[in-house]
């Protein structure tokens, strides 16, 4: 369907004075992919979040999902563009409940708030100031709204109120208190408003249902299908300490290895290069002698090595002098900022790291910085400015919305090009990234917060690594460990300790290699879960190609699977791994928590208790244990744990059947290392359970063999 937007000004008098409007009562609706439909008013922007993404719709997996339909008619969304730009309004029902606005911290239910996400390194109040914020919301009544600009947008999510003389009138009584004087007594319906200054046009896509998890599903593969890592990067990932040298992080990797700890890559911190802010891309032969042979050493001790950089080119970079007429008119830390908009800047960055680094073994960079300063703070003005100019047009604050998302995509491509998967790491992303296998992280370190990180990246597309750095007690330490174990990246930063965490939690001690008396004990506590860990990788391998093939992330907040029970509006400390597994993470605060259970019988992963669904519980779990629940009728296959994933691990499964009759489970196999699986060269292993028989059933083009079963177990 396609309507044309007719604009008319009309002018009206009041008071003796002149004002003009523009009316436009239709956009012009075009069906770009099945269950996503584009409006679009005016002359959109030309830097838009999706100006940005390579990728094509995977519209093959699209068409399969349940036909779209929404709660409302497509032609409600009102576009009006006026002189200060953009606003779009979009029909809100009472009971709705809004979610997303990328990886939001503090808020989870968005109804009734206003939400400003703009990219920024710490979070202020709700307003939606994030690392990788997005123009982007669904509502549990089965659709999602993306307002397609990379500009600072306001959405203002049922939380205003129009003069449409039909006002109820006040008691005229006064409240007693501040919150009470300024509450807003208007509902959290009607619509949701969104705000766009300074354009002259929009674009809006709308994605259908009919359920929460089709819009998700509709999302990711528009985007080209959720990332798929390298297996090994589900693995440990551990960063050393800043000024490790080479010695250093060798004695590290020994350690894992001795002590039978699992670790998969090591991040090396930013004395690697001769200088770090702003960076010169160069190895500091001081720290690292013999890096080409320190990475072939460590590879073949089963290490995966990942370097930490940013952006910002130093004037004694190799890159500097090619980039100088490529980059923007404002430095940080003296260094350029590279427009990796412009497609042969990004090239120049991406052809130099693929020479120097990549094809010399580096598996993977951690890409910081690439935010913003601190908006809330006046002091915090170390990135470049919003009013910043860059060769290809794009301006600072654009700029700055899509940064994170460009310079992913400069390095992502170098392995793309190469037919080598990776895992990377950034601090800043923005919409239709879901098809970047790349975690998220951040340097505020509220447990909760992080646990709630998990749930809200699972609305946008993205991963999200809640890293364990310092801890104030063995508890803590502990809990945040659960917590790791049970995301998209397991990742341990001691990027200011001298020896991991679990040896001396006091940062003092720890750099003066003085263990607690109990560290040993700890240790071990430690590798039990991150044994757990890697147990679990081939079911958590499945969940992303689920994500890849199929849309559905596997991470994801309760409501997206129980859209209609309003008990799990709310949850924002619950969430669903893959197909039949709920995660309750635990922090420091208490060994015991209530934990609601969704429709359905669960299974305590621990004690192997059947539970009701539909009910709260008040749960105890140790520090060893995970904080996991288990539906019934699920097939849970667990690897027993190695220490690293190699290109010919193969991992021998146990497959936990819960309760009588079980689902099929589908298992993802292929190499883990190549893009071959876009070809077809991938199996499915189909695992059943029936008349207390458990069968494997493999179909596909992918001549190898990643999994065998060795053992069926039924817990009723």
């Amino acid at each position: 369907m396609k309507f044309v937007n007719r604009i008319i000004l009309i002018l009206f008098f009041l008071h003796g004075r002149v004002f003009f409007t523009f009316a436009q009562p239709t956009a012009e609706i075009t069906r770009v992919a099945p269950g996503v439909i584009k409006l679009t008013s005016g002359k959109p922007e030309q830097f838009s979040p999706y100006y940005f993404c390579n990728e094509k719709p995977m519209t093959a997996a699209m068409g399969k999902l349940p036909e779209g339909k929404l709660p409302f008619n497509i032609q409600d969304i009102r576009i009006d563009i006026t002189e200060r730009g953009v606003l779009v309004e979009i029909p809100l029902d009472k009971q709705e409940q809004l979610y997303g606005f990328g990886l939001q911290m503090g808020s989870f239910n968005q109804k009734g708030l206003r939400k400003k996400p703009i990219v920024n390194d710490n979070p202020s109040h709700d307003l939606g100031y994030t690392h990788a914020p997005m123009p982007f919301y669904v509502s549990n009544k089965g659709y999602g709204i993306l307002v397609n600009t990379s500009h600072y947008a306001t959405f203002y999510c049922g939380s205003t109120a129009k003069n449409t003389g039909a006002i109820k009138l006040s008691d005229g009584k006064s409240g007693n208190s501040v919150a009470e004087l300024y509450k807003n007594e208007s509902p959290a319906s009607g619509y949701v408003a969104v705000d766009v200054p300074g354009v002259q046009g929009v674009e809006v896509y709308v994605f259908e249902g009919p359920e929460l998890l089709n819009v998700l599903q509709r999302y990711n593969l528009f985007s080209g299908g959720g990332a798929l890592p390298a297996m090994w990067g589900l693995g440990i990932k551990y960063r050393v300490k800043a000024d490790f040298n080479q010695q250093q992080v060798g004695k590290m990797a020994e350690y894992f290895r001795a002590n039978d700890i699992p670790c998969d890559v090591l991040g090396l911190e930013p004395k690697w290069q001769t200088a770090a802010y702003s960076c010169s891309y160069v190895w500091n032969k001081d720290f690292f002698p013999t890096h080409d042979q320190f990475i072939d050493t460590m590879r073949s001790k089963g290490y995966h090595i990942n370097l930490w950089e940013h952006a910002f080119v130093n004037p004694k970079s190799p890159l500097y002098a090619p980039l100088q007429n490529k980059s923007g008119n404002y430095l940080v830390w003296n260094g350029l900022v590279p427009d990796f908009v412009d497609t042969s800047a990004s090239k120049l960055f991406a052809n130099y790291h693929k020479e120097t680094f990549v094809l010399k073994g580096i598996s993977g960079f951690k890409m910081d910085e690439c935010d913003n300063s601190n908006l809330t703070m006046g002091n915090a003005t170390w990135s470049f400015p919003e009013h910043s100019r860059f060769p290809s047009g794009i301006d600072g604050e654009q700029m700055h919305q899509v940064f994170g998302i460009v310079y992913q995509k400069a390095v992502y491509n170098i392995y793309k090009e190469l037919n080598t998967r990776t895992f990377l790491d950034v601090r800043a992303s923005n919409a239709f990234a879901s098809s970047y296998p790349a975690s998220l992280y951040s340097d505020t370190y509220d447990h909760h917060e992080y646990i709630q990180m998990i749930i809200n990246s699972g609305f946008s597309g993205l991963m999200w690594s809640p890293e364990v750095r310092e801890s104030r007690s063995i508890a803590d330490l502990m809990r945040r460990s659960q917590t790791a174990v049970l995301s998209a990246q397991t990742l341990y930063n001691s990027w200011y300790l001298q020896n991991p965490p679990w040896l001396q939690i006091n940062i003092d001690k720890n750099n003066k290699n003085e263990f607690m008396e109990n560290a040993k004990a700890v240790e071990a506590d430690v590798r039990k879960l991150l044994n757990f860990r890697m147990s679990l990788v081939p079911y958590l391998y499945s969940a992303f190609a689920d994500y890849h093939l199929k849309g559905i992330p596997p991470f994801r907040a309760l409501v997206v699977d129980y859209p209609d029970d309003p008990k799990v509006f709310n949850i924002d400390d619950e969430y669903m791994i893959g197909q039949g597994m709920l995660a309750a993470p635990l922090t420091a605060e208490s060994d015991e928590r209530k934990v609601y259970l969704p429709a359905g019988n669960w299974y305590d992963f621990n004690t192997r208790k059947k539970y009701a669904g539909g009910q709260e519980y008040v749960i105890k779990t140790g520090y060893t244990d995970l904080p996991i629940f288990i539906k019934e009728g699920t097939i849970l296959p667990l690897a027993r744990p190695v220490e690293y994933i190699s290109p010919d691990t193969r991992f021998e499964l146990t497959c936990y059947v819960y309760g009588e009759q079980a689902e099929t489970f589908s298992l993802f196999e292929d190499d883990g290392v190549t893009f071959d699986f876009e070809k077809g060269k991938y199996n499915i292993l189909n695992l059943s359970y029936q008349n207390g028989k458990g069968t494997v059933m493999k179909t596909g083009g992918f001549k190898g063999s990643r999994f065998q079963v060795k053992k069926w177990e039924v817990i009723r």
